[in-house]
């Protein structure tokens, strides 16, 4: 009775756990393309993420440009600020020493209103004709009227000179209020542009914290896509050992579908009787068919 297997046994189990290998192989690369269609579109949800976030840091960070840029301003009129003040203080030194020189000018008991000295001396004069002095007290009456008069007139002579004197006191007392409220101005505008220059940095201050929040939140996703990238690559050389696996696989069944595909045409019943006139054998038929499926289990 002819053989109806063309492989040995060992063959055949070699191809029953190769076709069983290939399905494994199949089933989890099918598990592995959704796992790795999963993970894209996670890295495409983590790059949209990272997208918003990095547009969303561009406020904050233009806002910290402009405020900067407002607070070095104001650096620079906060120093004009107080070279002015600085100014207006020296401006006020020499007025007040100026104001000083003027009234040393002149001694203040020198400073005597005419209209005083004649009340005096219409005082003395009353004193002397409505009371009854003695001799020594007339005389001295007369003496301190006599001294009186000279500084009276002494007095007027030099009246002009010291209203003059008493005008150059005024402007020079003006100026010194004047320099004084110039100085406390410039002071007052010093405090405000100070003030409003800390508010600036306070606020700058304060974009820079919601930036750096904002690039955290970026670095977070940048370390989660790269996480996930690492898993990708992970799968894909794990999808390629199983496809680099189930070639191999692939290519020693054929091998042996080859063989016994020859060894089938070479010791089949046909060849043992010449003139090849009898039909195919059920065997040959049947390896014909699994050859054909790509399958070689002839029992």
């Amino acid at each position: 009775m002819p053989s109806r297997a063309y492989l040995s046994e060992e063959a055949i189990q070699e191809e029953r756990e190769t076709r069983d290998r290939l399905r494994e192989i199949d089933g989890k690369i099918r598990l592995l393309r959704d796992r790795r269609l999963a993970l894209v579109d996670r890295v495409r949800e983590l790059s949209a993420e990272q997208k918003a976030l990095f547009d969303a840091r561009q406020v904050p960070q233009e806002k910290v440009e402009r405020l900067h840029e407002e607070h070095r301003a104001l650096g620079r009129a906060l120093a004009q600020l107080k070279s002015e003040r600085d100014r207006a203080r020296s401006r006020l030194d020499e007025t007040v020493a100026r104001a000083r020189e003027i009234r040393a000018e002149i001694n203040p008991a020198e400073r005597v209103r005419p209209e005083r000295i004649r009340k005096e001396i219409a005082d003395l004069e009353t004193h002397q004709q409505t009371n009854a002095l003695s001799i020594d007290e007339e005389n001295a009456l007369i003496v301190r009227l006599r001294e009186r008069t000279k500084f009276l007139k002494e007095v007027e002579a030099r009246e002009a000179v010291i209203a003059e004197h008493e005008n150059k006191r005024r402007d020079a007392e003006a100026a010194v209020k004047a320099a004084r409220e110039e100085v406390e101005k410039r002071t007052q505008d010093l405090e405000r542009a100070r003030a409003e220059r800390d508010r600036r940095m306070d606020e700058i201050r304060s974009e820079l914290v919601r930036a750096g929040s904002v690039v955290a939140q970026i670095r977070e996703k940048a370390a989660a896509r790269r996480e996930v990238m690492q898993k990708l690559d992970a799968l894909g050389r794990e999808m390629a050992a199983l496809e680099s696996e189930g070639r191999r696989l692939w290519l020693a069944s054929r091998d042996r579908q080859q063989e016994a595909r020859a060894a089938a045409r070479a010791y089949g019943p046909g060849r043992s009787r010449p003139g090849g006139s009898h039909p195919p054998d059920r065997t040959d038929q049947k390896l014909e068919e699994l050859l054909k499926r790509g399958k070689i289990t002839l029992s």
